[in-house]
């Protein structure tokens, strides 16, 4: 049971249903947006359990924004990671990335997605770099298996590592290179081929804090400079001070997000201004922070009253038939129109 979220008496909501819903309206929602994600769902199997990694989840990124995507272990992000990547297909829902349909997409059409339209790096160096390769040759082998000129790959490679700081390691090995250094090269290689999107997934697991700083930093610059789509995803909540917009996911769903803006004070200083919002999904889905819920006592059957501005959440009646998840029927006695949810 997912509590909070279904109105007591609401149909099952099934996976032909989320699909339908999704392929129903895929230009209503999301229409503008980069990178497009409606009632996905990813069940697959593991040592013969259901897991279900993705349940329902709704995101919506805009081309030239600074994501991060965060979460405990097990919350659903790094599947969402492989769905957005190519590297593995949803189980039902609607997922685009700019003109790419990822549910239907043909073995030969995921190749060039990925060549063309999204680049990647990740938390293992070994995954990033070719290690018989020097940095320049690093970068400029996607260009190479893209069919690009051998003058324009030289001079390309050569810019992306000066944008990202590393021009000295041109003609370093990684083994030659320290561990920042590398996630650098690493960033200017998933920016080979010009991508409209760059996935990085936890960039800076295996880095210290200053080192950290840096990596994110360069990624900052390429969202700034270059205009690229930046997707990180990590359980580093730190990397929430380094981006504008930052989305976590629960359960398999997203659950709050921050945005961080820069405002003006009265005496003219700038500051930076950071606000949390809870996620509403397209089926109605709320989910409540867990101090809340413990605050006030908030389990098994709420109950729901529409105010004139906004929508009160308040425990059930625990006296009720079915003790603690029971609930008084009909109307409220409060002013507004009460529902009960479960």
């Amino acid at each position: 049971m997912d509590h909070g979220s279904t109105v007591q008496g609401a149909p099952a909501t099934s996976l032909a249903t989320l699909e339908e819903r999704a392929r129903a309206r895929p230009e209503a929602f999301g229409r503008t947006s980069l990178i497009v994600c409606e009632s996905l769902v990813r069940i697959y199997q593991s040592e013969g359990i259901e897991v279900q990694a993705l349940q329902g989840l709704d995101l919506l990124v805009d081309e030239g924004e600074l994501v991060a995507v965060v979460g405990a272990s097990g919350s659903g992000k790094s599947t969402l990671l492989s769905v957005l990547s190519g590297l593995d297909v949803p189980t039902a829902g609607h997922v685009r990335v700019a003109e790419w349909d990822l549910m239907t997409m043909t073995a030969r059409e995921r190749v060039e997605y990925r060549r063309s339209t999204v680049g990647f790096v990740w938390q293992q160096t070994a995954r990033n770099l070719v290690p018989y390769l020097t940095a320049a040759e690093n970068v400029a082998l996607p260009m190479a298996l893209a069919g690009r000129p051998r003058r324009q790959r030289r001079t390309e490679a050569a810019a992306l590592l000066d944008v990202l700081g590393v021009a000295y390691c041109a003609d370093r090995r990684p083994s030659q290179m320290s561990g920042g250094e590398q996630q650098r090269v690493a960033i200017a290689v998933g920016l080979a081929n010009s991508p409209r999107v760059l996935f990085a997934d936890e960039p800076t697991g295996e880095l210290d804090t200053a080192t950290s700083n840096d990596v994110l930093e360069a990624m900052r610059a390429v969202n700034r400079d270059l205009g690229t789509t930046v997707v990180v995803v990590t359980h580093d909540p730190s990397v929430s001070d380094h981006v504008q917009r930052t989305v976590e996911i629960r359960d398999g769903r997203t659950s709050s997000e921050v945005l961080r803006r820069t405002a003006t004070r009265d005496d003219g200083t700038e500051h930076e201004v950071a606000e949390e919002f809870a996620v509403l999904d397209r089926a109605g889905r709320v989910q409540l922070p867990q101090d809340y819920r413990e605050t006030l006592d908030l389990v098994g059957r709420v109950r729901l009253t529409l105010e004139q501005s906004h929508i009160a959440v308040r425990p059930g009646d625990r006296g009720a038939p079915g003790g603690e998840h029971a609930g008084r029927t009909g109307r409220d006695d409060q002013p507004g129109h009460g529902r009960r949810a479960r």
